[in-house]
């Protein structure tokens, strides 16, 4: 591996004993090649070393004009959240897809708090454990890139005092975007539904996703 890499056995074994030994961001990202890490597990890698190369801003503020396109894109479920995952705009699709937003308190308005501590999402989404475990991944990504970590900190604590899954997940290792793929819904109204989600960053605002659920056509229905 060290040779791979381009480094000392010595410096290696330093590296994999955690000594204290600051590698520089063109080792790390040499590292990364050699590790075949995606571009999420590479940052996570930076960012573990003290190399990243954007702070994570958690201002919390929506312009006008990105809440007005979460409202108009409705009847199509949308909205707006951080990178700590707090849900920060949405639009009434998405709200009778999952659970009136307004009606929670603001600190209650976070996707991993929902999946762990409000139990209407257990029943609603299929697949639980594997979306939740993916959102702890999504998380502890974020988390390592934020120049403040106290937000996530606390959020962290909350549910490690609250649920006994997140507090035994929350200790694996493993980082992954959760930009693009599959959800499956047991709706109480509509029964099975499936849905492609997107997650798009603004530009010019890193710290935020504007996440789509693009319903899925029943098998034999045509996709145009």
């Amino acid at each position: 591996m060290a040779l791979l890499a381009g480094v000392s056995v010595s410096w290696y074994t330093w590296l994999e004993q955690g000594r204290d030994i600051k590698p520089s961001t063109a080792a790390l990202q040499r590292l990364s090649k050699v590790f075949n890490l995606d571009s999420v597990e590479a940052a996570h890698l930076l960012a573990l070393g003290a190399r990243t190369a954007r702070p994570v801003s958690m201002s919390g503020e929506v312009s006008s004009g990105l809440k007005l396109l979460v409202r108009e894109m409705d009847p199509i479920p949308a909205y707006v959240r951080n990178s700590r995952l707090d849900i920060l705009a949405w639009n009434d699709a998405i709200a009778a897809l999952f659970v009136d937003y307004g009606s929670l308190q603001p600190d209650e308005r976070n996707t991993l708090r929902l999946l762990f501590l409000y139990q209407p999402y257990r029943t609603l989404i299929l697949d639980w454990e594997s979306m939740a475990r993916g959102m702890i991944s999504t998380f502890r990504a974020a988390r390592a890139q934020a120049d403040d970590k106290a937000p996530f900190d606390s959020l962290v604590n909350e549910l490690n005092d609250l649920s006994p899954e997140f507090r035994d997940w929350w200790p694996d290792t493993d980082v992954k975007g959760f930009d693009e793929g599959c959800k499956r819904l047991l709706h109480p109204k509509t029964g099975p539904i499936e849905f492609t989600y997107i997650a798009l960053t603004p530009h010019g605002r890193p710290d935020l996703s504007l996440v789509t659920y693009i319903p899925r056509p029943a098998d034999g229905e045509s996709q145009s």
